[in-house]
């Protein structure tokens, strides 16, 4: 009676069914027909660091959002924000070249990135030269500015903050906080 149960059930299996299960065993990559790259990130709402799975097409965006199950935070759970993520990322109101509005203007221009860095860099670096103490009231060497100032993001990971802190203190700042303090 077993013997007969395991025939008919054999004969209801797919042909190459034997084959695949083998190739599988031996390590066999099956190429996929779509090619969708998958990989873990955070989600960049609140300061809370959801983990997400994140599936993108060959073209680069986004096809699918999931909670990371192995994201000690979440355990794969996420919110309604961390859900639009997908929306997010292909809204046709989504800008795709910073805007730039000059003083006194009242419509905004778009600029190239380069040009929008650069004029970062130059301001940042006018700001710091012409604010920079040596010394306080009392003498002591201090060498800071307190007219720039750093806010982290809850989208930034560890490696991304210990950068951006870096590059703040290279700079003198002393006003430096995080969005999940405040």
């Amino acid at each position: 009676m077993k013997l007969s149960g395991v025939t008919a059930g054999g004969l209801f299996l797919p042909a190459n069914f034997a084959a695949n299960a083998l190739a599988a065993e031996a390590g066999v990559v099956f190429p996929l027909h779509k090619a969708i790259g998958e990989a873990s990130t955070v989600c960049p709402y609140c300061s809370c660091g959801c983990g997400l799975l994140i599936a993108t097409g060959p073209d680069g965006h986004i096809v699918n959002s999931e909670g990371d199950p192995d994201a000690i935070n979440n355990r794969g759970a996420l919110d309604p924000k961390s859900i639009s993520v997908r929306s997010m990322s292909q809204s046709p109101r989504r800008l795709s070249k910073p805007l730039y509005r000059a003083p006194g203007a009242s419509e905004f221009e778009e600029k190239e990135w380069a040009w929008v860095i650069e004029e970062v860099a130059k301001r940042i670096k006018q700001t710091r030269d012409t604010t920079f103490e040596k010394t306080n009231a009392d003498g002591v060497t201090v060498n800071r500015t307190q007219a720039v100032a750093f806010l982290g993001g809850a989208a930034n990971n560890d490696e991304e903050c210990y950068i951006a802190v870096k590059l703040a203190r290279a700079l003198g700042l002393v006003n430096i906080e995080h969005q999940a303090r405040i």
